[in-house]
């Protein structure tokens, strides 16, 4: 008998006050150990999804569970679930409030009534796995962009959930910024945590998923990251175009480059090793 996703929802129905209905009947299931990338237009639902997982939003019909059991919406009920899930939102100024970065870093700790030696023990991890360890007395008001979206995602690390769900991780970094944050992001799963992004880049999906769940007017299409992001009438619906690899692995199939059944890049470097010597010219 296979192991009930982390969370998951079943049947989910969702609007906000005097608005249209933004999800209808949803089911949709976080798997343990799986990188999950979350794509679909503006407007799509996404932020509204994520907030449903984590239990910032309570479904008008429906249910979300936790390892299959029923959330419940009380404080004890959320208190359990947010030990399993923590969302980080897209601007870090939305989640950070505290004057320093330990001390915002230690708020969801402190408020699970842990003792302070163990509070410590998970400020120190949590500073320590995104690279931050230094600034953990620097005032919040004066980081970077990039270190208070490290200091927000480090505030969710230190709860130590089993889904750590990001919000557009990668926006407003610069290259080098994004290429730490994926390292990061590769540790903690390393460490056990099952990570979902919400992205609109097919590239860094493609590149960085197992997994890809498409938001589309017609519902939600999950599965493996290169299989979806290669259906063009999805990507369609969702408002998003054909990633970058997938397009050159089928020129270099059209081309007798590549084995059908061969995966094709999802990096820069692994279309490199690919390209074969004789289709580079010798320098004279």
């Amino acid at each position: 008998m296979s192991k009930p996703p982390v969370v998951a929802l079943h049947g989910v129905s969702f609007a906000y006050e005097d608005g249209p209905t933004v999800l209808d009947g949803l089911d949709f299931e976080v798997r343990e150990g799986r990188a999950l990338a979350l794509l679909g237009r503006n407007g799509s639902g996404k932020t509204t999804l994520m907030r449903l997982l984590s239990g910032g939003l309570r479904p008008r019909a429906g249910r979300l569970t936790a390892e299959g059991e029923p959330v419940s919406y009380g404080r004890a009920g959320l208190t359990r679930l947010r030990t399993t899930v923590q969302l980080v939102v897209q601007d870090p100024d939305d989640q950070l409030f505290a004057a320093s970065v330990a001390q915002d870093v230690s708020f969801g700790p402190l408020n699970l009534g842990l003792p302070d030696a163990e509070v410590r023990s998970r400020v120190a991890e949590a500073l320590a796995a995104l690279g931050i360890t230094a600034l953990a007395d620097r005032p919040t008001h004066l980081l970077s962009y990039g270190q208070r979206k490290r200091t927000a995602i480090a505030g969710a690390v230190a709860m130590r959930p089993r889904v750590l769900i990001l919000d557009e991780p990668t926006a407003g970094l610069d290259p080098d910024g994004q290429e730490r944050l994926l390292t990061t992001l590769g540790e903690l799963r390393a460490g056990g945590t099952t990570v979902v992004m919400a992205t609109h880049d097919v590239d860094l999906a493609l590149r960085w998923a197992d997994d890809a769940a498409l938001l589309t007017p017609q519902g939600v299409r999950t599965g493996p990251v290169a299989t979806v992001l290669a259906r063009t009438d999805l990507l369609g619906r969702a408002g998003l175009r054909l990633p970058w690899g997938i397009a050159a692995a089928g020129l270099l199939r059209a081309r007798g480059l590549l084995d059908e059944a061969a995966p094709g890049p999802r990096t820069a470097e692994e279309l490199a090793a690919l390209a074969p010597r004789s289709a580079c010219p010798d320098p004279e």
